[in-house]
């Protein structure tokens, strides 16, 4: 299926996508999970909620933030195709 197949029946979805293959990232996921787990045992429930509630609102900033990184990219790189076919300012 072509690019603007995918675009139109939704199918495209750069952020489903990424597969860190980076030590450091699953070097860093994995002490998270460590400090998530020993703050489970460490914290009352309730106390241990927030942590979680916190969590997840940062994960959705995070994710707000990459999409905009990214659509600001996407911008960027078809005006650089603009201009590259514009032609207006040539080789020097």
């Amino acid at each position: 299926m072509s690019i603007l197949e995918n675009f139109y029946y939704g199918k495209c979805n750069p952020s489903e996508q990424i597969k860190s293959k980076d030590t450091e990232f699953e070097l860093v996921s994995q002490r998270i999970a460590d400090v998530e787990g020993a703050l489970k045992i460490k914290l009352p429930e309730q106390d241990y909620k927030l942590i979680e509630e916190l969590s997840d609102l940062q994960d959705v900033l995070i994710s707000l933030l990459s999409a905009s990184a990214y659509i600001e990219g996407y911008k960027m790189g078809a005006l650089i195709m603009i201009e590259v076919f514009d032609g207006k300012e040539g080789l020097k």
